[in-house]
């Protein structure tokens, strides 16, 4: 395609306005940001579906309001590949340390700053404006694309892309989920959380013996787990990019007072999976340790789990996405562009369960640390931004083609 096919300064703008308007997850009140993006959509000449969630089924994931935005495309017969692209607009609160407003959306040495500047308000420009360039010069195209723009990642997908497919709204052949410029992610890690609760019965301090220490007995489960991170550390996955399984312990709390033998212990803890390990295995054996080291007279140890989320392993037909991307960005990036795996987990996994191909690419530099996703001062360069839409738009366009 040409460089003028689309209008880049509006590009920018846009990004601006959906990431000045906050919306954190936690508390994941995201409806505001989905009816001010679809004014955005709309504006740019997108005629946009507003699917909401059920408000109890919204609770039931911890969340406050959930509004899922798809915008269809057809092109020519309409008869060729049904192509979806996927962005999450919630993300995780600011916190503390910033240099700029979170949502101010500063524009500094060339790039845009604000929490979900890179991850992952970038690709609803990405794909808005990549369709937009298709729109422009449809000659020749076949097919439909679809951007599906959903609003609880951080909170696992289920009622993002997992209920888009869940009720039918849509069934793609092919999608590309929010990623990175300078790779194409075809595999990464799976996510088991769990909460940890050990009850014991509380008793004066100056007489522990007649009580039954909760935390005395969490000890002993915290120094089985930590054994345990360094065994599996030992454990490597084939796949490029991913690394090793980790296990961490990210929040605790129990007692009652300094002179109160404690009564209730509970804390949770993270266990990342690599793609050749099955999430229902892992979770099964880590209960079992749990409760068998925690065992003990007047303990109870409860073990409950909070998300499960298998890896994301290559599925038959991702080659159709991977190879019109790889040429298009190493043409636009003037360097050779690598398919690998990433140490995190995705919404590319609902697609992949629902035996779709998918991969992940979109506006971002070359690893998660540089754009300071999920920390202070998250940004997205310009210059990465206007590279992935042209490829994706290059991409969309070869695969409309055939």
């Amino acid at each position: 395609m040409a460089d003028n096919y689309y209008d880049f300064t509006r590009a920018v703008k846009f990004l601006k306005d959906v990431v000045r308007i906050p919306s954190d997850n936690p508390p994941g009140d995201c409806g505001r940001h989905a009816m001010a993006s679809t004014k955005l959509l709309q504006d740019l000449g997108f005629k946009v579906e507003q699917h909401k969630v059920p408000d109890a089924l919204v609770r039931k994931y911890g969340m406050r309001s959930v509004t899922n935005l798809v915008i269809r495309e057809k092109f020519g017969t309409g008869d060729g590949p049904t192509i979806a692209l996927n962005a999450h607009g919630d993300v995780v609160p600011p916190g503390l340390g910033w240099s700029v407003d979170p949502y101010g959306a500063v524009e500094k040495n060339g790039a845009i700053y604000g929490r979900g500047a890179a991850v992952s308000k970038s690709d609803f420009v990405t794909y808005a404006f990549a369709l937009r360039a298709l729109k422009a010069r449809p000659e020749g195209l076949n097919g439909t694309v679809e951007i599906h723009l959903t609003y609880d990642e951080e909170a696992g997908g289920d009622i993002g892309p997992k209920w888009l497919l869940d009720q039918k709204i849509t069934k793609p052949d092919l999608v590309i989920c929010a990623g990175f410029s300078y790779s194409i992610v075809t595999a990464h890690n799976g996510c088991l959380h769990l909460e940890v609760s050990v009850h014991g019965k509380q008793a004066h301090a100056a007489m522990p013996e007649t009580g039954h220490d909760a935390l005395a007995s969490a000890n002993g489960i915290l120094t089985a787990l930590y054994a345990e991170r360094k065994k599996i550390a030992r454990k490597k996955s084939k796949t490029a990019g991913i690394g090793s399984p980790k296990l961490n312990v990210g929040l605790i709390s129990g007692g009652i007072n300094t002179n109160v033998v404690p009564d209730l212990v509970t804390f949770r803890l993270d266990r990342r999976l690599i793609p050749e390990e099955n999430g229902r295995k892992v979770e099964r054996d880590l209960m079992a340790l749990i409760k068998k080291v925690g065992a003990g007279k007047g303990i109870k140890v409860d073990v409950k789990r909070i998300l499960l989320a298998e890896p994301l392993k290559p599925l038959k037909g991702i080659e159709r996405l991977v190879a019109p991307i790889q040429r298009h960005a190493s043409q636009v990036l003037k360097q050779k562009i690598k398919a690998t795996g990433v140490p995190l987990y995705t919404d590319a996994r609902h697609y992949a369960a629902a035996k779709i191909p998918v991969v992940l690419y979109g506006a971002g530099p070359r690893s998660i640390l540089e754009a300071n996703a999920h920390r202070a001062d998250e940004n997205i360069r310009l210059k990465d931004l206007e590279a992935a839409i042209r490829v994706v738009a290059g991409a969309l366009e070869d695969l409309l083609r055939r």
